[in-house]
């Protein structure tokens, strides 16, 4: 009995010494909901959003309007995956400007582009690197019928007015060739037209943006140049306006050049030296539709409010994830693999969404 009692305790010690082993949570129970109002948070929306205007080639920059849900999901010493919806506003910057987002102007209530974007974001401070592995965004002009109810006589929306319109061509037409007439030796071509909107001042209005190229020829050879070949690239935005009253044309026109950038496909915090492998662009696109107005009646009721902004982002349907190889992203040769989750659904919460730039239910897709 002597011996027993201490053979007793040595058991009972090593049973409250002996550990399970570590239970290993699935990937998709690790996605941290996130305050959308958080300062932390807001500033890698901020630099997703830089990201994807910075892909782009077409188009005017997104800006934020609200942040609807972000979701983390933090890799094992990698830093973390950030899973962003946004509501966004289109601005007056052509994104060929590459200016920042928040550095650009939103437009007036008729003529604002609004939409929804899903970005994943990849954010790995210690090793200052930022990139964005994927995004998509669908944008739709407000609705016209409401602009009319409310301002009769504001211009109406880029989306009503046919780029083929005669008056157009014509606003085109005559706003670059004062362009033209006014530079000293250069002369610019059109390159594509980019937006327009038309109004009834005194007579017919209409406001054009195009992007142009540059011309191969001077002025002064303007008669016996060749034609600048088909794969030239745009060199600026101009911004002009036709108005006829009667025989009379009033013509007004302003061209900003385009910075020289190269083109960036992911961001790093740090330049990077020139040895430093290529990185691997971002998957995404922005899909712009129609005003809701132009839609049959038919479509509007088979379609629920949410179906009517559809923007799908999913690089996997596995439920417990598939690698990501973001090795290229790192200096040092190393293999280095993140785990990408299907998308998150939204869910409203005290946090999400934060509060809008612009609070008219005009511009908040639903």
């Amino acid at each position: 009995m002597g011996l027993l009692l201490p053979l007793l305790l040595c058991l009972l010690a090593t049973c409250c010494n002996t550990r399970s082993p570590p239970v290993k949570l699935p990937h998709f129970l690790l996605l941290r909901p996130r305050d959308c109002n958080d300062s932390s948070v807001l500033d890698t929306v901020g630099l997703a959003l830089q990201s994807i205007n910075n892909d782009r080639k077409e188009g005017y920059a997104l800006s934020l309007n609200r942040v609807r849900d972000v979701r983390e999901h933090r890799q094992d010493g990698l830093g973390s995956l950030f899973y962003l919806s946004l509501d966004v506003l289109e601005t007056k910057c052509h994104v060929l400007t590459r200016k920042a987002w928040n550095d650009c102007e939103v437009g007036s209530l008729h003529e604002l582009v609004y939409g929804k974007c899903k970005a994943i974001f990849y954010v790995n401070m210690p090793k200052r690197v930022l990139y964005l592995p994927a995004y998509n965004c669908t944008l739709r002009p407000v609705s016209r019928r409401s602009i009319r109810s409310m301002c009769p006589d504001c211009p109406l929306p880029p989306s009503t007015v046919d780029t083929s319109n005669p008056g157009v061509l014509e606003a085109v037409t005559e706003t670059l060739a004062k362009f033209n007439n006014e530079s000293p030796s250069k002369q610019y071509s059109l390159f594509k037209i980019s937006k327009v909107s038309s109004q009834w001042v005194y007579g017919p209005a209409y406001f054009v943006e195009y992007l142009i190229k540059e011309s191969p020829c001077t002025k002064s050879l303007a008669s016996s140049c060749a034609l600048q070949p088909s794969d030239s690239e745009p060199v600026g935005l101009c911004k002009g306006s036709l108005t006829k009253r009667g025989p009379i044309k009033h013509v007004s026109v302003t061209c900003n050049f385009f910075e020289s950038q190269a083109p960036t496909t992911g961001d790093k915090i740090s330049t990077e030296p020139t040895h430093s492998p290529p990185k691997a662009g971002p998957r995404g696109s922005v899909q712009h539709l129609p005003d809701l107005t132009d839609e049959t009646p038919g479509e509007s009721l088979e379609k629920s409010p949410v179906d009517n902004f559809p923007v799908q982002l999913d690089l996997t349907t596995n439920p417990e994830g598939e690698p990501l190889d973001v090795s290229f992203l790192f200096l040092e040769p190393t293999s280095e693999k993140l785990i990408v989750l299907p998308f998150p659904k939204e869910q409203p919460s005290a946090e999400c969404p934060g509060p809008a730039k612009n609070a008219n239910v005009l511009v908040l897709p639903p």
